[in-house]
C-alpha cells in the first residue's frame, strides 16, 4: 500500500505503477462533465481556471448531500470515459491525477504518458464507504451546477489503485490478459 498527498509532482506519478493500491490524503477537487466542459472553455479563451490543478488530482463523483454531521453524502466514482474529451487538455495544463470508474480512452493515455499523469479507480458502488475518508467538502467553483460543482474535498486515507499508469500500462488490460491464460 503507498500513501500519497497532492500536489503529486512527475517524480510522485513515475513512482505509481499500475495495480498499486494507494491512500491518499490531502486535497481532491470534483469535477464532472459540465465543470469539465467548463474549464476546458476558459482554457480554451486563455482565461485563468477557478482552481489551480496544477499537481492536482481531480475525483470524478457527484456526491450526495451530506445528512447531519457528515462531511459529504455517499460519493462514489462516475463513469471517467464522459470526461475524456476534456482531460488531455487539462493534463497538459498540470493535472496530475484522476479518479473514476472505467477505462480511459487512448487520447487520454497518450497524454498521461506525455504529461506524467495517473489514473486512478475507485470502487463503484462503495460510495457510502469512501465518504468515510473524506474529512471536509467546500464548493470552490461553479455551485450552480448543483452535484456537479466543483469541490475542494480534504481526504484522508482515500482508498484507490492505479488502474493506468504514465507508461501506459493498464490494470484492467493486465486484468483480462491474466486469465486468458488460466
Amino acid at each position: 500500500m503507498k500513501k500519497i498527498s497532492p500536489p503529486l509532482s512527475d517524480t510522485d506519478v513515475e513512482g505509481l505503477k499500475a495495480g498499486d493500491e494507494v491512500l491518499i490524503t490531502g486535497v481532491l477537487y470534483t469535477a464532472r462533465d459540465a465543470a469539465h466542459k467548463r474549464l476546458v472553455a476558459l482554457l480554451d479563451e486563455g482565461k485563468e481556471l477557478p482552481v489551480d490543478l496544477k499537481g492536482q488530482i481531480i475525483y470524478f463523483v457527484g456526491p450526495t448531500p451530506a445528512k447531519p454531521g457528515q462531511a459529504i453524502g455517499s460519493a462514489g466514482p462516475t463513469t471517467s470515459y464522459r470526461m475524456d474529451p476534456y482531460s488531455p487538455k487539462l493534463i497538459a495544463h498540470g493535472l496530475k491525477g484522476m479518479i473514476g470508474k472505467g477505462e480511459r480512452g487512448e487520447v487520454v493515455v497518450e497524454a498521461m504518458k506525455k504529461h506524467k499523469a495517473v489514473y486512478f479507480a475507485a470502487v463503484g458502488g462503495a460510495g457510502a464507504l469512501i465518504s468515510k475518508a473524506i474529512r471536509a467538502s467546500e464548493i470552490v467553483a461553479y455551485e450552480e451546477l448543483g452535484a456537479e460543482a466543483i469541490r475542494r474535498l480534504q481526504v484522508e486515507d482515500f482508498p484507490a489503485i492505479v488502474a493506468q499508469d504514465c507508461y501506459g500500462k493498464n490494470l484492467f488490460q493486465l486484468g483480462r490478459e491474466k486469465y486468458q491464460r488460466l
